[in-house]
């Protein structure tokens, strides 16, 4: 088997969906196991699923970004094979790992299809992988996670290139607000992605402002949260996309482009929270909504992965467009659930 650099293959890693009315409740289940969620409540968020026939887009979004991507690496000179693994619906990260392992791989690279810091789209991606390779045991090869990729050029790029399109469909821009789109998470795991704090926060909103720069808008935008779920009680990244709808309309606001940053692919949470709810909102006051696109799957997406990947075994310089600092996702302590408490002060001295 070819090893660069100590490679010897790439797993693209990827949250997972339903692709049939029959699997949308035990994905469900997977997605909220150990978290006590019954079926009702399940039953309510399966309608959304349900809305689309029970079909998610983004299991189809990965055959294609596989598909585009093992092309791109025979162009460019990287002789790995490239595996598949979901963390909640087939195909399955343990079974990956299984045929990796079967396979002769010793360590591989993992793309994960999140470009975020924090515990949800970050450390909980590491411990599903280091779960996977317990359940196979000793023999399961060593797995390191790609780095955040939020400011790369072929993510920006890709996203305004959306907005641009949904843009041009605007003839007078004067009373237009630019809205980016993220999924919020509680404010307790925003401050506790990254060593700093608020790793997630500022890379989505850093990710907005090279978004605006490279689509040509230079007029205001904001940075707002979608899909939050979980106790009422506890608070979370807002404000919320439909009531930022409403504080735009009586600002005077006309025509909002809603670009949902934070999703690499058309997720439910987008196809539902945006191109339903949020829509529905906008005409209700009156506004003109339009949603620009996540990124295609062509070269820009599929160049970035490339890169993300000669990074590692070919050496190859780090693409990015924004200031904030590298973190490295395999550092333990990277992007925890709770922050650790201090340790408590010695009462000798």
């Amino acid at each position: 088997m070819t090893t660069m650099n100590g490679y010897d293959a790439v797993l693209l890693v990827s949250f997972g969906g339903p692709e049939g009315p029959s699997d949308v409740l035990p994905f469900l289940r997977n997605v909220t196991r150990g978290r006590g969620i019954p079926d009702e409540r399940l039953a309510e968020v399966a309608e959304h699923y349900y809305h689309f026939g029970g079909i998610s887009p983004i299991n189809q979004w990965c055959r294609e970004v596989l598909d585009a991507l093992r092309q791109e690496f025979r162009v460019s000179g990287i002789d790995l094979p490239i595996y598949w693994g979901n963390r909640n619906w087939p195909p399955m990260l343990v079974d990956a790992v299984t045929q990796m392992t079967g396979d002769g791989v010793k360590r591989a690279l993992a793309l994960c299809t999140s470009a975020y810091g924090s515990y949800s789209s970050c450390r909980q991606y590491v411990e599903d992988i280091n779960a996977a390779r317990a359940a196979v045991g000793d023999t399961a090869p060593v797995i390191d996670k790609i780095r955040h990729f939020f400011d790369h050029p072929g993510f920006v790029g890709g996203f305004a290139k959306q907005l641009e399109k949904s843009l041009a469909e605007i003839e007078d821009r004067s009373n237009t607000r630019v809205v980016f789109t993220a999924h919020s998470i509680p404010d307790v795991m925003d401050e506790c992605s990254g060593p700093e704090g608020a790793r997630y926060s500022d890379q989505v909103a850093e990710a907005a402002a090279l978004v605006a720069e490279h689509a040509g808008w230079t007029g205001p935008f904001d940075v707002v949260w979608q899909s939050r779920s979980g106790p009422p009680a506890m608070p979370w990244l807002a404000p919320d996309i439909n009531d930022h709808l409403k504080v735009l309309a009586s600002e005077g606001v006309d025509t909002v482009v809603v670009s949902p940053v934070g999703f690499l692919s058309d997720h439910i949470e987008v196809l539902w929270d945006l191109d339903n709810e949020a829509k529905d909102t906008a005409a209700e006051l009156g506004l003109r909504y339009l949603r620009a696109g996540t990124p295609e799957v062509g070269a820009d997406i599929v160049g970035m992965f490339r890169d993300l990947v000669a990074e590692r075994v070919q050496g190859a310089p780090l693409q990015r467009l924004g200031k904030l600092p590298v973190w490295d996702p395999t550092v333990e302590g990277c992007c925890p659930a709770r922050r650790p408490p201090a340790p408590e002060k010695s009462r000798t001295r």
